[in-house]
């Protein structure tokens, strides 16, 4: 059972968790800090510019070695974790809607993302050697609330 790192009035929010999501902890991260405190319309907007490659996504996150973008300094297009934020957004979205609050005035209050649980793996190698084929996961959680 996921649990969400802070507790906000459950009469005035909608939540939404992504849970163990194939996805980059880093990048998804990175998501998190541009689209929070953005309306619906506005977040699901910039991620689907960014799954289609027409805006960048700025790094504040782990910038070494990132490449330049267009009048946006280092920055990078995450398709895959832009996909499963967008999903999330999009859960997060329907609950509020199911609740009966107005999705047009929702604004994201909180986000984050971290590492989720590691699927171990291994890789056989030669001389009879193995070495470790881990996959990580990230775990997603977004509260919308109501704004006046």
């Amino acid at each position: 059972m996921q649990k969400y790192s802070t507790t906000i009035d459950p009469d005035k929010t909608a939540k939404a968790y992504g849970y163990e999501l194939h996805c980059s902890a880093k990048d998804s991260r990175n998501i998190a800090h541009a689209i929070r405190g953005m309306k619906i319309e506005e977040a699901k907007k910039y991620l689907e510019e960014i799954i289609a490659i027409k805006r960048a996504l700025p790094t504040v996150y782990h910038k070494g070695k990132r490449a330049h973008q267009k009048a946006s300094g280092p920055a990078s297009f995450p398709k895959k974790a832009a996909k499963y934020m967008l999903e999330t957004v999009k859960n997060a979205e329907n609950n509020a809607e199911y609740k009966g609050f107005d999705t047009e005035n929702m604004k994201i209050a909180h986000i984050s993302a971290y590492t989720g649980r590691m699927l171990k793996g291994m890789m056989p190698r030669a001389h009879g050697r193995a070495t470790d084929k881990n996959k990580y996961t990230t775990d997603i959680e977004i509260i919308l609330e109501e704004v006046e």
